[in-house]
Protein backbone atom coordinates (compact mmCIF):
# COMPACT_ATOMS: atom_id res chain seq x y z
CA UNK A 1 0.00 0.00 0.00
CA UNK A 2 2.82 2.37 0.85
CA UNK A 3 4.21 2.40 -2.70
CA UNK A 4 0.88 3.29 -4.28
CA UNK A 5 0.44 6.20 -1.88
CA UNK A 6 3.94 7.41 -2.55
CA UNK A 7 3.47 7.32 -6.33
CA UNK A 8 0.23 9.23 -6.19
CA UNK A 9 1.51 11.87 -3.78
CA UNK A 10 4.76 12.08 -5.69
CA UNK A 11 3.47 13.67 -8.82
CA UNK A 12 -0.21 13.94 -9.68
CA UNK A 13 0.80 14.94 -13.20
CA UNK A 14 2.25 11.51 -13.92
CA UNK A 15 -1.25 10.09 -13.56
CA UNK A 16 -2.46 12.45 -16.29
CA UNK A 17 0.16 11.26 -18.79
CA UNK A 18 -0.41 7.64 -17.79
CA UNK A 19 -4.16 8.01 -18.44
CA UNK A 20 -3.37 9.01 -22.02
CA UNK A 21 -0.87 6.16 -22.53
CA UNK A 22 -3.33 3.64 -21.04
CA UNK A 23 -6.13 4.85 -23.32
CA UNK A 24 -3.85 4.64 -26.37
CA UNK A 25 -2.65 1.17 -25.36
CA UNK A 26 -6.22 -0.02 -24.84
CA UNK A 27 -7.02 1.00 -28.43
CA UNK A 28 -3.78 -0.62 -29.66
CA UNK A 29 -2.61 2.69 -31.07
CA UNK A 30 1.04 2.97 -32.00
CA UNK A 31 2.71 6.07 -30.59
CA UNK A 32 6.08 7.40 -29.57
CA UNK A 33 6.70 9.53 -26.49
CA UNK A 34 9.45 12.07 -26.07
CA UNK A 35 9.91 13.28 -22.50
CA UNK A 36 11.31 16.79 -22.17
CA UNK A 37 11.52 19.80 -19.89
CA UNK A 38 8.25 21.70 -19.37
CA UNK A 39 7.44 23.89 -22.37
CA UNK A 40 5.00 26.77 -22.36
CA UNK A 41 5.18 28.16 -25.88
CA UNK A 42 5.74 26.90 -29.40
CA UNK A 43 9.14 28.66 -29.25
CA UNK A 44 10.07 26.47 -26.26
CA UNK A 45 8.98 23.42 -28.27
CA UNK A 46 11.09 24.46 -31.25
CA UNK A 47 14.19 24.68 -29.06
CA UNK A 48 13.78 20.98 -28.21
CA UNK A 49 14.48 20.02 -31.82
CA UNK A 50 11.61 17.53 -32.14
CA UNK A 51 10.26 18.38 -35.62
CA UNK A 52 12.08 15.48 -37.31
CA UNK A 53 9.75 13.18 -35.35
CA UNK A 54 6.67 14.71 -36.93
CA UNK A 55 4.52 17.81 -37.22
CA UNK A 56 4.23 19.67 -33.95
CA UNK A 57 0.68 20.81 -33.29
CA UNK A 58 -0.53 24.06 -31.88
CA UNK A 59 -3.77 23.82 -29.88
CA UNK A 60 -6.01 26.80 -29.30
CA UNK A 61 -8.74 26.73 -26.67
CA UNK A 62 -11.22 29.41 -27.69
CA UNK A 63 -14.64 30.72 -26.71
CA UNK A 64 -17.30 32.78 -28.41
CA UNK A 65 -18.05 36.32 -27.22
CA UNK A 66 -20.94 35.17 -25.03
CA UNK A 67 -18.86 32.38 -23.46
CA UNK A 68 -21.56 29.86 -24.43
CA UNK A 69 -19.54 27.85 -26.97
CA UNK A 70 -16.01 26.53 -26.53
CA UNK A 71 -13.71 25.38 -29.28
CA UNK A 72 -10.50 23.40 -29.38
CA UNK A 73 -8.63 23.99 -32.63
CA UNK A 74 -5.57 21.93 -33.56
CA UNK A 75 -3.26 22.90 -36.40
CA UNK A 76 0.36 22.86 -37.54
CA UNK A 77 2.45 25.00 -35.18
CA UNK A 78 3.63 27.02 -38.19
CA UNK A 79 0.14 28.16 -39.17
CA UNK A 80 -1.08 31.60 -38.26
CA UNK A 81 -4.71 31.45 -37.23
CA UNK A 82 -6.91 34.43 -37.99
CA UNK A 83 -9.47 34.33 -35.17
CA UNK A 84 -11.88 36.62 -37.05
CA UNK A 85 -12.18 34.43 -40.12
CA UNK A 86 -12.08 31.26 -37.98
CA UNK A 87 -15.01 32.62 -35.94
CA UNK A 88 -16.98 33.13 -39.15
CA UNK A 89 -16.04 29.67 -40.42
CA UNK A 90 -17.11 27.97 -37.16
CA UNK A 91 -20.24 30.08 -36.82
CA UNK A 92 -18.93 31.28 -33.47
CA UNK A 93 -18.81 35.02 -34.11
CA UNK A 94 -15.97 36.82 -32.36
CA UNK A 95 -13.60 34.27 -30.85
CA UNK A 96 -11.10 34.88 -28.10
CA UNK A 97 -8.84 32.71 -26.01
CA UNK A 98 -10.70 31.10 -23.13
CA UNK A 99 -9.49 31.81 -19.61
CA UNK A 100 -7.36 29.45 -17.56
CA UNK A 101 -10.42 28.78 -15.37
CA UNK A 102 -12.43 27.65 -18.38
CA UNK A 103 -9.54 25.50 -19.58
CA UNK A 104 -9.45 23.81 -16.18
CA UNK A 105 -13.26 23.49 -16.02
CA UNK A 106 -13.87 22.05 -19.49
CA UNK A 107 -10.67 20.15 -20.31
CA UNK A 108 -9.06 19.69 -16.89
CA UNK A 109 -5.86 21.24 -18.24
CA UNK A 110 -3.36 23.92 -17.29
CA UNK A 111 -2.14 26.60 -19.69
CA UNK A 112 0.67 25.27 -21.87
CA UNK A 113 -0.76 21.73 -21.85
CA UNK A 114 -3.71 22.22 -24.21
CA UNK A 115 -4.20 19.11 -26.30
CA UNK A 116 -6.88 17.08 -28.08
CA UNK A 117 -6.20 14.44 -25.40
CA UNK A 118 -7.85 16.89 -22.98
CA UNK A 119 -11.16 15.98 -24.60
CA UNK A 120 -11.06 12.80 -22.51
CA UNK A 121 -11.87 15.10 -19.56
CA UNK A 122 -14.80 16.74 -21.40
CA UNK A 123 -17.39 14.12 -20.48
CA UNK A 124 -20.27 16.52 -21.21
CA UNK A 125 -18.97 17.12 -24.75
CA UNK A 126 -19.15 20.87 -24.13
CA UNK A 127 -16.11 21.61 -26.31
CA UNK A 128 -16.32 21.52 -30.11
CA UNK A 129 -13.21 20.08 -31.74
CA UNK A 130 -11.79 21.31 -35.03
CA UNK A 131 -8.63 20.14 -36.72
CA UNK A 132 -6.81 21.64 -39.68
CA UNK A 133 -7.47 19.55 -42.79
CA UNK A 134 -3.78 19.73 -43.74
CA UNK A 135 -2.79 17.67 -40.69
CA UNK A 136 -4.45 14.63 -42.25
CA UNK A 137 -1.57 14.56 -44.76
CA UNK A 138 1.14 14.55 -42.08
CA UNK A 139 3.02 11.36 -41.30
CA UNK A 140 2.98 11.96 -37.56
CA UNK A 141 1.48 14.56 -35.19
CA UNK A 142 3.10 15.74 -31.98
CA UNK A 143 0.76 16.62 -29.11
CA UNK A 144 1.08 16.86 -25.33
CA UNK A 145 -0.34 14.01 -23.22
CA UNK A 146 -2.29 16.42 -20.93
CA UNK A 147 0.89 18.06 -19.69
CA UNK A 148 3.78 19.93 -21.20
CA UNK A 149 6.65 17.67 -20.11
CA UNK A 150 6.23 15.19 -22.94
CA UNK A 151 5.11 15.02 -26.56
CA UNK A 152 3.26 12.06 -28.04
CA UNK A 153 3.71 11.38 -31.75
CA UNK A 154 0.95 9.45 -33.50
CA UNK A 155 -0.74 9.37 -36.88
CA UNK A 156 -3.73 11.53 -37.78
CA UNK A 157 -5.73 8.33 -38.27
CA UNK A 158 -4.86 7.14 -34.78
CA UNK A 159 -5.71 10.49 -33.19
CA UNK A 160 -9.04 10.27 -35.01
CA UNK A 161 -9.52 6.72 -33.65
CA UNK A 162 -8.72 7.93 -30.10
CA UNK A 163 -11.26 10.76 -30.37
CA UNK A 164 -13.85 8.51 -32.01
CA UNK A 165 -13.57 6.20 -29.02
CA UNK A 166 -14.40 9.21 -26.79
CA UNK A 167 -17.38 9.97 -29.04
CA UNK A 168 -15.86 13.31 -30.09
CA UNK A 169 -16.87 14.76 -33.45
CA UNK A 170 -13.70 15.58 -35.36
CA UNK A 171 -14.48 18.43 -37.71
CA UNK A 172 -11.85 19.21 -40.35
CA UNK A 173 -11.44 22.86 -41.28
CA UNK A 174 -9.23 24.69 -43.72
CA UNK A 175 -7.06 27.19 -41.88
Amino acid sequence: MQTVKQQKGDCGMEDQKQRVYDALDKLKIKYEVVEHEPVHTMEDMDRLGLPEKGTLCKNLFLRDSKGKRHFLVTCDEKKTVDLKSLGRQLGGGNLSFASEDRLEKYLGLKQGSVSPFGLMNDTDHAVEFFIDKDLSKCKSLGIHPLENTATVFLSFKDLDKFLWDLDVDVVKVRL
